[in-house]
């Protein structure tokens, strides 16, 4: 099937229907002059995984896309005085505080991610998407870029964009094996144990163990050597996320077992041998997960470009990061706006639609491939491994206190105007 593009400006595919792709479909789908499709794997919308939390960075970009009303309803923050703290840092041995780091008129900006995308769903119109629809392979000629799907058929668009996540298919057309070599996610050495906790059963545990009971509801991080916990509220504090991590860091390159599943069911025993000797408050935690799961959390290498010719690849296809600066989706919301704001600019044709791919790519890349590097570098540095840091905590301090800063403090905005310098299109509307 090909795309019906004679009444339109440009034609557009989509591949994926995460937060970051469907957010984009919607930002595009209010400008008339396009086409829109998107193309989901799933036979509904749906998100792995349980909170998810946003900068200020992505808040502000859940802003420019006209998201924020949607957004602020299922959106939790921190209860008053606490409501500009990101993160309180303790010592996981015996929940000492250390410190917090600010985001002031943000704090911890958390939400369910299931919540989240069907709050952005609710925008979509109708007849863009499109499900059980696996894209296996992407291919482009001179005028159109072609997605092929598991179920045979195919979609041809002026142009593609992936939004297919760390395991994309739309990243071999880009970065093609034979002149790239095989780019593959990688295992980090960090697994992940996840669950979620009642609040108020959360709070009785804390209290039972000897600990505050206000750790449940302002947002925390248990560090010690080569582990933490992290804790923050969900579904308007009726739930708290927690994740807590432990880190191989016997080997350069570790790696996971043949044939070990991404994620897997372990026991509460498994998760707690790995914090014996912890705090009160750590172990109340781990006492209310029964049934937890474990995450080998993966990533890409930085990748040398997300574009070729038609087709882009943006958020987890392009660069998917560790969970440690809580910045990943915040990315995928970024390359959301960016991209859509040049997308829906009436100087944005078919004929240049390529160098608007490569503008986006040009203004993007460096702050990304930082993201991910520095979210990896976060990891070391809330268990004991940070260069220059290791356990002394001074260094500590004064490094969780100001590292997020350069990360939240980057307006999308500046991305649109700099791409439109690079294409010579100042004179369009800033917005």
């Amino acid at each position: 099937m090909v795309s019906e593009t004679s009444e339109k400006r440009l034609s557009i595919g989509i591949i994926g229907g995460g937060i970051g792709g469907v957010a984009f479909a919607v930002a595009l789908s209010r400008e008339p002059g396009l086409d829109v499709h998107l193309f989901e794997a799933a036979a509904q919308f749906s998100e792995i995984g349980a909170g998810v939390s946003f900068g200020p960075n992505a808040v502000r970009a859940i802003q420019l896309l006209g998201l924020e009303a949607s957004y602020r309803r299922i959106a939790d923050s921190s209860p008053a005085p606490f409501e500009d703290v990101w993160f309180e840092w303790r010592r996981g041995s015996d929940d000492g505080y250390l410190t917090a780091s600010l985001a002031p008129g943000v704090g911890q900006s958390s939400v369910h991610r299931a919540d989240f995308l069907q709050a952005i769903v609710a925008h979509l119109p109708e007849g863009i998407a499109r499900f059980s629809k696996r894209c296996v392979e992407v291919t482009q000629d001179g005028e159109h870029a072609t997605a092929h799907f598991a179920d045979g058929t195919t979609f041809s668009a002026d142009i593609l964009i992936g939004y297919d996540g760390i395991k994309s298919a739309v990243r071999a057309n880009v970065l093609p094996a034979e002149e790239y070599g095989e780019i593959a996610p990688f295992w980090s050495g960090t697994y992940a144990y996840r669950g979620m906790i009642p609040t108020a059963q959360l709070e009785e545990a804390l209290e039972a163990r000897g600990a505050d009971r206000r750790l449940a509801l302002v947002p925390q991080m248990y560090l010690g050597h080569d582990r933490h916990i992290l804790t923050f509220p969900v579904k308007q504090s009726e739930l708290i996320n927690v994740v807590a991590f432990i880190t191989d860091r016997s080997t350069a390159n570790p790696q996971l077992p043949d044939g070990e599943e991404w994620v897997q069911a372990v026991t509460q025993e498994e998760m707690r041998e790995v914090f014996e000797g912890w705090g009160g408050a750590s172990q109340a935690i781990l006492d209310c997960i029964a049934e937890p799961t474990r995450w080998a959390l993966h990533e890409l290498p930085e990748l040398p470009r997300y574009h070729r010719d038609r087709v882009l690849i943006v958020g987890d296809a392009a660069h998917a990061l560790v969970p440690h600066q809580g910045a990943g989706a915040g990315q995928a919301l970024e390359d959301a706006q960016v991209l859509a704001s040049l997308l829906n600019d009436e100087a944005c044709d078919r004929q240049n639609a390529q160098r608007a791919l490569a503008a986006f790519e040009e203004v993007r890349h460096a702050r990304t491939c930082r993201v991910q590097r520095t979210s990896h570098e976060a990891g070391n540095v809330y268990e004991y491994a940070g260069e220059g840091i290791g356990d002394d905590e001074a260094k500590l301090i004064e490094n969780l206190e100001t590292r997020f800063e350069w990360l939240w403090n980057h307006d999308p905005q500046d991305d649109v105007v700099a791409a439109r310098r690079v294409l010579g299109w100042e004179r369009a509307s800033s917005a």
